[in-house]
């Protein structure tokens, strides 16, 4: 784009230039105006006076008041016999029409004036190219100064331009003097109302990414002390495996040894699954239209051998096959997985877990009740906390579940909400706003 400097310099002599072009016209136009009336006036009078002055025979020669003025003198007798013409060389027409007249020949545009005396016919022309070299030359002197001026309009633009920009270059040091980690708000004072909005902008995304920064410090840190225990208890069974002193002994160490990999191969999985769906998620990752019900009937299906092994009967109350959602297919199936795993996780043996698809307000609603325990009401809001475990809890989890839910909600626009289940245990509900597209519309059965 260049010098936003040199750009208004160039700018704004190029419209000094196109004013003082229209002023010069102007000047020129009126100037013309003005020379006819004086030019006729000058005619006029001419022609009088040599009417007072030839009364006799024709005159030889006639003195005219101003040769730069190219008068062209004609007289007739009263039978149309030309008896002087003061420019042989010109193209005069042979008949005169009294008072004022433009007349085109084909060597110029005449202004003439005619008058008629005892015996005579007298006319006095004049090029009105001679007006119009008088009118442009009256613009040009005009023009002249302003031209004359154009080297100091410029010396004042830039240096005016530039004391103007004073603002940006001193915001562009104090960002360009800031340490890394400096996320402070740059000084919004003493500056100007056009500059204003651009600061506004900067301190918003300078919180925004102090938000960022410390969101990720506190993640990297709860990460590293999550896994911290469940390493710790990995190094401490392969070495209760290798003292072992029977089949047996070994072969029980080796299976908790096995139960402590997979805890935390799934950490790791929930961390990588949360890492994944960060602000701009919805923007990175492609959509496609999915149908909510056949994606919440695969996610039944994959954790029904989980719901046998621990005697929950798991199932779908309502399932609206209709309900088509443009979507994240694997984000929104890692939300459904971890609401009916935790659902699973935390109801006892021989409990219910149902699963409900409906539309209810132009909302689609996706919901996972279950028979166990419940949250207290004022736990609900804790709960999306990363790595965040109630007290008491005997189940093994990694406490990002709920806030890996949340985070892929409202990556799509949804609200996760946390009540009472009508089964007697905690329903979790996720509401998706229908979008405005066909492709959400309620499909025909």
């Amino acid at each position: 784009m260049g010098s936003l400097r040199r750009n208004l310099l160039v700018s704004l002599l190029l419209a000094f230039l196109f004013a003082a072009s229209l002023a010069g016209y102007a000047t020129y136009r009126v100037g013309l105006m003005e020379l006819d009336e004086v030019m006729d006036y000058n005619l006029r009078q001419f022609a009088l006076s040599l009417r007072a002055e030839f009364t006799g025979p024709p005159p030889t020669s006639i003195e005219v008041p101003d040769e730069s003025l190219d008068f062209v003198i004609q007289i007739w007798d009263r039978q149309g016999l030309r008896l002087y013409l003061s420019h042989p060389h010109s193209s005069l027409p042979s008949q005169a029409q009294l008072g004022y007249a433009t007349v085109d020949t084909p060597d110029a545009r005449w202004r003439v004036f005619s008058v008629a005396s005892p015996g005579r016919v007298i006319q006095v022309a004049q090029p009105l190219a001679v007006r119009s070299r008088l009118a442009a030359q009256a613009a040009l002197r005009t023009l002249l100064p302003l031209l004359a001026m154009l080297p100091v309009m410029g010396g004042l633009i830039w240096y005016l331009v530039g004391r103007g920009l004073r603002p940006l270059a001193r915001l562009t040091r104090a960002v360009k003097v800031r340490q890394p980690d400096a996320l402070e708000p740059l000084p919004a004072d003493k500056i100007p109302e056009e500059v204003a909005p651009l600061v506004a902008a900067l301190n918003g995304l300078l919180a925004r990414l102090e938000q960022a920064l410390a969101t990720q410090r506190a993640f990297v840190a709860d990460a590293a002390h999550e896994l911290r225990t469940p390493l710790a208890a990995l190094q401490l069974q392969a070495q209760l495996a290798e003292r072992a002193v029977d089949e047996s002994e070994r072969a029980e160490s080796l299976a908790e040894l096995k139960r402590g990999l997979s805890r935390a191969t799934h950490v790791v999985v929930q961390l990588l699954t949360l890492a994944r769906q960060g602000p701009d998620a919805a923007s990175r990752k492609p959509r496609e239209t999915i149908n909510l019900a056949e994606l919440a009937g695969l996610t039944i299906a994959e954790l029904l051998p989980l719901a046998e092994a621990r005697r929950i009967d798991l199932g779908a109350s309502t399932l609206d096959s209709r309900l088509r959602l443009d979507a994240d297919r694997e984000a929104l199936r890692s939300l459904l997985g971890n609401l009916v795993d935790n659902a699973l996780r935390y109801t006892p043996e021989g409990g219910q877990v149902n699963v409900s698809l409906t539309h209810e307000d132009e909302e689609i609603v996706l919901e996972v009740a279950d028979s166990g325990p419940g949250i207290p009401a004022d736990e609900r809001e804790r709960v999306f906390d990363r790595f965040y475990r109630r007290d008491g809890q005997s189940e093994s989890g990694s406490g990002l579940g709920l806030a890996i839910v949340r985070s892929v909600a409202q990556a799509h626009g949804a609200q996760v909400e946390l009540g009472e289940s009508t089964l007697g245990g905690l329903a979790a509900r996720v509401r998706f706003p229908v979008q405005e597209t066909p492709s959400t519309a309620l499909a025909p059965r």
